[in-house]
């Protein structure tokens, strides 16, 4: 890879770069260019801290005007942004939504009215915030820091009045937590990113409930949260809301009732996103939406109609292909990656086959981790609703290899059917090549592909746009 100076000196040509001319007088290059250029600025992938942001967002002046609202959790992040990002689009505001990692573009980490970044505009972000980075002190900014920056950047150009900013990783001290928000919510509390979080459910609960801010609305969608996460709220002045609690869900057939002191405030169609767990995520938006209504007030058929329209690629997603044989299978796509969310996919599995009734089918699991996650925990959540194994390796630094993970499902598993790929589309291919030429094979067959958003991505790259 080119030197830092070398990589930004192909993104443009060494113009003075200004908010005032930056559109005018930098000359672009391809974003691939920036986003290996900013994966080059800092030593880790990963630096926790507030102090590089703070000192960026004093040296360009990114005091956002607009309301905030910052959503942290173990699972359920990106479908609460997306929630929310909806309701207030159909309510008619003009509306950014920053989330991250993305599945098969950058642009769709930064979105204004659902409509991801063109890559002129990052590219232009980028070099506004690579100018201001190299100003003495020089700041070594992670990756992260710098798409948050960039983010919030071309929000306030886009003249948005909302900015929906998912945390990338714990709270307190993520990048996004360095601007002040209008509400917070933080949707579960569970184990991942240990490392980093801690490993018991009350360190983890402090890391995510430091998005909390006196006096701000803090919607909190765990019914069980911990300990930690309540205590801090109550020490910073946080108004607390809790599910369970302060706010309720009631699921009905077609539709689901959102509740405060029993009363019944809005029936709301059920979500577009598959799984009951999704309510609590519907609840937690709304929860939200209705301590800014003062501000920014939504009418329910604005609610209603977001709920209908709700898309988001690799929430167990089901797409319906059609391989080349005679033989059709469901396909579903679930970033699941840790195992409060495999729990969840398992349901969700459960449910199908409770639904679609005689022939079950089979379901063939096309599975890569990261080396670094709860690979057995993982495992260990979805294993009784797997008959076979399609187990690849991830092109990644952290990618755990295919033969490791083989080896921890067949310590999970008696005589488990596995098969290892060098990489998870291959091992979808064969996943489907294998349905074709199943005897017994039916349209209840599935094949779901989980455990990253790496190995989403790479499946999803297969198929027609048409079908993503």
């Amino acid at each position: 890879m080119p030197a830092p100076t070398q990589l930004f000196l192909q993104c443009v040509k060494g113009l003075a770069i200004s908010n005032e001319v930056a559109s005018q007088d930098l000359v672009l290059k391809d974003l691939a260019a920036w986003l290996s250029y900013i994966e080059s600025l800092h030593p880790k992938s990963i630096a926790m801290g507030l102090d590089r942001v703070s000192q960026m967002i004093s040296r360009l002046k990114l005091q956002p005007k607009f309301a905030i609202i910052t959503v942290a959790g173990t699972n359920g992040k990106g479908s609460t942004c997306a929630m929310l990002e909806q309701m207030y689009v159909q309510a008619g505001y003009r509306v950014g939504c920053y989330t991250s990692p993305h599945l098969l573009r950058y642009n769709e980490r930064v979105r204004v009215n659902a409509e991801p970044a063109r890559d002129d505009m990052l590219c232009r972000a980028f070099a506004v915030v690579e100018q201001a980075r190299q100003c003495e002190p020089l700041i070594a900014l992670t990756y992260f820091e710098v798409g948050t920056l960039a983010a919030i950047w071309h929000f306030m150009q886009a003249g948005v009045e909302l900015a929906v900013l998912e945390v990338g990783l714990g709270g307190r001290l993520d990048a996004v937590n360095a601007f002040e928000p209008s509400c917070t919510v933080v949707t579960s509390v569970d184990l991942d990113h240990q490392e980093f979080l801690g490993h018991t459910r009350e360190a983890v609960g402090f890391e995510k409930a430091g998005i909390f801010r006196q006096a701000v609305p803090a919607i909190c969608g765990d019914i069980n949260p911990p300990a930690s996460l309540v205590n801090q709220a109550i020490k910073v002045g946080a108004k607390l809301k809790r599910l369970g609690q302060d706010f309720a869900v009631l699921a009905q057939k077609d539709t689901w009732q959102y509740q405060t002191q029993n009363k019944t405030l809005y029936t709301l169609p059920m979500p577009a996103l598959r799984g009951l767990y999704q309510l609590n995520n519907a609840a937690c938006a709304v929860a939200a939406v209705q301590a800014l209504q003062a501000r920014l007030p939504v009418a329910a058929d604005a609610m209603a109609k977001a709920m209908r329209q709700l898309s988001l690629a690799g929430r167990f997603q089901i797409i319906s292909p059609q391989p080349s044989g005679s033989a059709s299978f469901k396909l579903i796509l679930d970033v699941a990656h840790n195992p409060h969310a495999a729990r969840a996919l398992a349901a969700n599995l459960r449910a199908m086959k409770v639904q679609q009734g005689q022939p079950i089918g089979k379901t063939y699991a096309v599975f890569a981790m990261l080396a670094d996650k709860d690979r057995m925990g993982v495992i260990d959540a979805v294993k009784d609703q797997i008959d076979a194994w399609y187990v690849a390796d991830i092109a990644h630094a952290r990618g755990a290899l295919a033969e490791d993970l083989a080896g921890l499902i067949k310590q999970a598993i008696t005589k488990p059917a596995i098969k290892t790929f060098a990489g998870a589309d291959n091992a979808y291919i064969q996943a489907c090549i294998d349905i074709e030429a199943c005897m017994d094979a039916n349209e209840n067959d599935k094949i779901i592909v989980f455990g990253s958003f790496f190995t989403v991505a790479s499946v999803m790259q297969l198929l027609p746009n048409s079908a993503v």
